[in-house]
């Protein structure tokens, strides 16, 4: 099978599972359509599912390749082996071009991704964002705050902690230690966390190998980060969080049980189609609260 097949047969492999994935998300919906309490749960839920999806997807593409490269490698050495140099030239060159290809094909989806958003802005001037940043504004008003927009990349949750740990804190964390911190706090307290977790396609609780390869993903990859991850923060730092949101209860509080002024999040359900998103805050001294 040519090179190109190989990565095609994959990518179509995966808009069926996409498919697929989607069918089932909109058959949990009808079965959550009159209870609000399975709603959120199964929001949550959902985010959790693509973003797996997302995060194996992405993984298989990048073995492949890696596959891919290491064929045309073991093809440099058999002609060098040979004797046969007037192809070797000829297939470095095929390599460096699959390698160029690659990575023009991943600026162009995060071109497209940007594409994507900037549409997203568009249609919702006066759609369902719209409504629900004017609705978390109004109550971010009341504390005398607004919104500090974080980028929608996987990170959010956790880099509008580490926005808020240090305005309030003077505590600085990269990305990859609150998600340490996150993975570590979670394998620590497995029994505490693992009744909440559940296995995306059977529904049943998670295996210890799954349990595991769960918090692996919280570690290595940017996968979405939800209640359980919010708790693990609060925890971990020993520090509510209060998380601000349009609809449902007005604050959610992680973390009452510790001292100090808590860090202050947006939740948005329809920021953009990429999924749920989450803001930092910060005091809003002029009065005027941000729209983005």
């Amino acid at each position: 099978m040519e090179d190109n097949d190989i990565v095609s047969s994959v990518e179509s492999r995966h808009r069926k599972e996409k498919k697929e994935l989607q069918a089932h998300i909109q058959a949990l919906k009808k079965t959550a359509k009159n209870d609000k309490s399975k709603k959120k749960e199964l929001t949550a839920e959902i985010a959790r599912l693509e973003a797996e999806q997302d995060s194996r997807h992405k993984e298989e593409l990048e073995a492949v390749q890696k596959q891919l490269d290491g064929i045309v490698d073991n093809n440099i050495i058999e002609h060098v082996e040979q004797g046969d140099t007037s192809t070797t030239d000829e297939v470095a060159k095929t390599r460096v071009s699959k390698a160029q290809k690659r990575r023009d094909k991943k600026m162009q989806q995060e071109k497209e991704r940007e594409e994507q958003i900037k549409q997203q802005e568009k249609e919702n001037i006066h759609g369902p964002r719209n409504k629900e940043i004017q609705a978390i504004n109004a109550k971010l008003k009341q504390r005398n705050l607004k919104i500090f927009s974080i980028p929608s990349d996987g990170d959010c949750l956790y880099k509008a902690v580490a926005h808020q740990l240090s305005l309030k804190r003077q505590q600085n964390f990269s990305i990859e230690e609150l998600r340490n911190k996150v993975a570590d706090y979670i394998k620590e307290n497995k029994h505490d966390f693992i009744p909440f977790m559940s296995n995306s396609e059977t529904y049943e609780m998670l295996t210890d190998q799954e349990f595991e390869e769960y918090c692996e993903k919280i570690r290595s990859t940017k996968v979405w980060g939800g209640q359980i991850e919010i708790r693990a923060l609060s925890s971990s730092l020993k520090c509510p969080i209060n998380i601000i949101q349009a609809s449902g209860p007005e604050t959610i509080e992680q973390g009452k049980e510790f001292v100090g002024d808590p860090l202050i999040l947006a939740y948005h359900r329809h920021m953009y189609k990429l999924g749920e998103h989450y803001n930092s805050t910060c005091l809003n001294e002029n009065e005027d609260v941000e729209d983005d």
